[in-house]
C-alpha cells in the first residue's frame, strides 16, 4: 500500500511539472507583449487619408513589439511620397491611396509585390448647415460656389475627376490641394461651400455634412502597401506590413470605414 501511494504522488507531481511547462509555453498575443523578436526603426509613408487609422495601427504594433519604434509617420498625397521616395527620401514602407503611385516606386525598384489592403470612395462634403446649398455634383460647376478639390496628381484628384467626368460635369474649381487633409480643412473651416473628399475623411470631423452622389461606389480607390526594398530594418518593416494585412489591421481600418480590399 506504501509503494501504490508513492507511485500515485509521483504520477501527480510529473502532472503538475507537464502542465507547468505548457501554460509557460503558450504565447500570450495581447497588447504590450511581444509577439516575436523583431528590433530597430521603421518609417512610415502613408496617404494623407491614412492618417487616423495608421497612427492607431502604428501604437497597436508598438505595443506588440516593444523592441521596434515607429518614427512619426509622413503624411501626404501619395504622389508627394512616393516622389520624395524615389528622390531618396529615407523611408521603410509605402502605403499608397492608389496603385500608380505605388507603381512609380514599384518601377524605380524601391519596392516589389505591393499588397492591396483597402479601399476607399469619394463623397461630397460642405460646411455644416450647408451654405451653398450644394444638393449634388452639378452645384460644383456654378462659378458662384467656392469649390475645392484634390490636385488631379494625387489619388482624390484623380478619383474626383473621374466622378465628375462620368457625371458629366465640368466644375468651376476655386483650388486645387496637395492632399485630401486639405480639401476637408477648408470646407470644415468655411472656406469653400464643398469639395471631393473621402468617405472616411469626412466622417472624423462633425464640422462636415455629406451629400451622396450617383456613381461614387464605382469610383473606388484601392490601397496597396509594401516594405521599401533598403529598409534599415527589413523584418521590422515586412512585420509592419504584415500587421496592417492582418485580422486586428483589417479591424481597426473597417471600423474608420475603408473597404475591404
Amino acid at each position: 500500500m506504501r509503494t501504490r501511494r508513492i507511485t500515485v504522488a509521483a504520477l501527480a507531481a510529473v502532472m503538475l511539472l507537464l502542465a507547468g511547462c505548457a501554460a509557460g509555453g503558450v504565447a500570450e498575443s495581447g497588447p504590450g507583449t511581444a509577439e516575436s523578436e523583431v528590433s530597430g526603426e521603421v518609417t512610415v509613408f502613408a496617404a494623407a487619408s491614412l492618417k487616423t487609422g495608421f497612427d492607431e495601427l502604428a501604437s497597436q504594433f508598438e505595443q506588440r513589439h516593444p523592441s521596434v519604434t515607429i518614427s512619426p509617420i509622413s503624411y501626404d498625397g501619395s504622389s508627394t511620397l512616393a516622389t520624395q521616395l524615389i528622390e531618396g527620401a529615407p523611408g521603410d514602407v509605402f502605403a499608397s491611396a492608389d496603385e500608380a503611385n505605388m507603381q512609380k516606386v514599384v518601377d524605380a525598384g524601391l519596392a516589389a509585390a505591393p499588397d492591396v489592403f483597402a479601399t476607399n470612395r469619394l463623397t461630397l462634403v460642405v460646411p455644416a448647415g450647408n451654405p451653398g446649398s450644394i444638393t449634388g455634383l452639378a452645384d460644383l460647376a456654378d462659378a458662384d460656389r467656392t469649390v475645392v478639390l484634390c490636385a488631379q496628381a494625387v489619388p482624390c484628384g484623380a478619383a474626383s475627376e473621374t466622378l465628375l467626368r462620368d457625371a458629366g460635369v465640368t466644375p468651376s474649381v476655386d483650388s486645387y490641394e496637395q492632399n485630401v487633409t486639405a480639401v476637408l480643412t477648408k470646407v470644415a473651416g468655411g472656406e469653400a461651400d464643398a469639395g471631393l473628399v473621402y468617405v472616411t475623411d469626412a466622417a472624423l470631423t462633425s464640422d462636415v455634412e455629406t451629400v451622396e452622389v450617383a456613381g461614387a461606389e464605382r469610383v473606388v480607390n484601392r490601397y496597396p502597401i509594401a516594405a521599401l526594398a533598403d529598409a534599415r530594418s527589413p523584418e521590422a518593416a515586412a512585420e509592419f506590413v504584415a500587421y496592417v494585412l492582418s485580422e486586428d489591421g483589417q479591424t481597426v481600418l473597417r471600423r474608420l470605414g475603408f473597404g475591404a480590399p
